[in-house]
């Protein structure tokens, strides 16, 4: 069996230069959007519901994008033409973000925004392990985190930059403060370029030297989708159940959401076990639902124990990312009047938190080789992760904004660590033919916990913590702690022999 050449240090800087345009783009829309609700006149309770665009709009667009990246081969290759045309669409997204007039305007930009960084972003992490050896694919993935912490740093200051050069940072009547325009229209600029440098400086495995290689797996296997039905009817049974539990308790209607998920994931089971027996024919020509379905249905069990250490690790962040800035302005600046000059402060002090985590994530990508080879995959991802929610409690502790510096380091930790261990536990035990695919699959437990963030926060700080955002950053810390328990119960595949080849 043929085995992948090793890459050049150089080489895979190339391939991964891209996701700091990416990332630059991605870190405006964490670090500004919720300011830019508020400024429109989004209340705190409100917040969550506006930001559920995002990760349903991942739901669906990662596994079409992985799906079609896996079958697709044109003069620019398999991945690159999906890298490109994201990157188009969303400039054109972050110049108009900054823009809108109204909230509900805003909303929908997010929602462009989300679904371009998506086209863009996904097929870059089946990209990695399309052309590394096995061996090196974790590099790859740490490079790829040093650069999304690199484009961060830069795209989570700038505001905060711009403020201090003069420009205006209080928002005219109606509108969004001029740092926050000019930061989005630079966000555009460096998105387009770093995606096109990758795209010019790479090349690609064409599909049939990609079969060659001894990882490409079972490519053309049909899964068992025997029994998928009973899998359905759990599901809807879920979904029922907790429609009649937010109908008991009074819930807030976004709490809706969830129950609609799983009702909804459940029935297309349901239905295309029922499909299968109509026409069996269906059984051998799958669809894109066809494949999606059965491709989780049947993933491999290294996949399902990831599962959960994403689900909990994005919730954290989600978490993080929607209150954050209400939190400093209530907690450490005392206001929640949005359109103050006080609160606009505390929004750039709060993009100046996000490029210090960005930041240490960035150089903890050096350091994190290190602790996989001393202590292995799973055991230095616990320790991240518990940086990270030792962190975000610290949010609940610390009065003195300047004092957030710190626990920004444990939050980079486990920001590079969630960039960049999961993916390369996951990689090795997935086929080459469908890498692009599960990769999108794997990305719905990035998604789903940010539904569920925005569906249920909400409910919870109102219930339980009298409205006060500080305390979702709380619930995110314990969420780090349980996913880094998550990660005991990963196992992993056994390691390969290395084996050079001079490309």
């Amino acid at each position: 069996m043929n085995r992948k050449p090793e890459l050049s240090f150089w080489q895979i800087w190339n391939m991964c230069f891209g996701f700091l345009g990416i990332q630059f783009g991605f870190a405006l829309q964490t670090a500004d959007v919720s300011r830019i609700f508020q400024t429109l006149g989004a209340s705190v309770e409100q917040i969550p519901v506006l930001w559920v665009a995002a990760p349903l709009t991942g739901l669906i667009v990662q596994p079409i994008i992985g799906h079609y990246s896996d079958r697709t081969w044109t003069r620019l290759g398999r991945r690159r033409p999906y890298f490109l045309a994201g990157a188009l669409l969303a400039t054109i997204a972050l110049f108009w973000m900054p823009n809108a007039g109204t909230l509900w305007m805003a909303a929908i930009l997010l929602w462009l925004m989300d679904a371009t960084f998506n086209v863009a972003m996904e097929p870059f992490r089946a990209f990695v392990a399309d052309q590394l050896p096995e061996h090196q694919r974790p590099r790859g993935y740490l490079l790829q985190s040093f650069f999304i912490g690199a484009g961060a740093v830069v795209a989570s200051m700038l505001p905060w930059v711009l403020a201090h050069l003069g420009v205006s940072n209080v928002a005219p009547d109606g509108g969004i403060p001029d740092t926050v325009k000019y930061a989005f229209y630079a966000g555009g600029v460096v998105l387009l370029g770093a995606v096109t440098w990758t795209v010019v400086s790479t090349r690609e495995y064409p599909p049939e030297q990609l079969q060659a290689f001894d990882d490409a797996g079972e490519a053309g296997a049909l899964p068992d989708l025997r029994g998928i039905w009973r899998n359905g009817a759990a599901w809807l049974a879920a979904g029922i159940v907790v429609a009649l539990l937010i109908e008991w308790f009074d819930l807030r209607d976004e709490v809706y959401l969830l129950a609609a998920g799983l009702a909804v994931y459940g029935l297309l089971l349901i239905g295309y076990e029922l499909a299968m027996k109509l026409r069996p024919v269906l059984s051998e020509r799958r669809g894109l639902l066809g494949h999606v379905l059965g491709d989780l249905h049947t993933m491999p069990d290294a996949m399902r124990q990831l599962a959960w250490v994403q689900l909990f690790s994005w919730f954290a962040l989600f978490s993080m990312w929607i209150y954050a800035t209400a939190s400093v302005a209530q907690v450490q600046y005392g206001t929640t009047d949005a359109r103050s000059a006080l609160f606009n402060e505390a929004a750039n002090w709060v993009g100046v938190l996000f490029a210090v985590y960005n930041g240490c994530a960035a150089l903890a990508a050096f350091l994190i080789p290190w602790m996989v080879r001393r202590w292995g995959l799973r055991a230095s991802h616990l320790v991240n992760l518990w940086l990270g929610g030792i962190g975000l409690l610290g949010f609940l502790f610390i009065h003195d904004p300047r004092w957030l510096l710190l626990p920004m380091v444990g939050v980079g930790f486990a920001w590079a660590s969630i960039l960049s261990l999961p993916y390369a536990m996951l990689s090795d035990n997935l086929p080459a033919a469908k890498m692009g695919v599960y990769m999108g699959i794997f990305n719905f437990f990035i998604v789903i916990p940010q539904l569920i963030a925005a569906s249920v926060l909400g409910e919870l700080l109102k219930r339980f913590f009298h409205g006060q955002p500080v305390w979702a950053l709380v619930v995110g810390g314990v969420s780090l702690f349980v996913a880094g328990l998550c990660t005991l119960r990963v196992r992993l595949a056994e390691p390969q022999p290395v084996t050079q080849q001079v490309a």
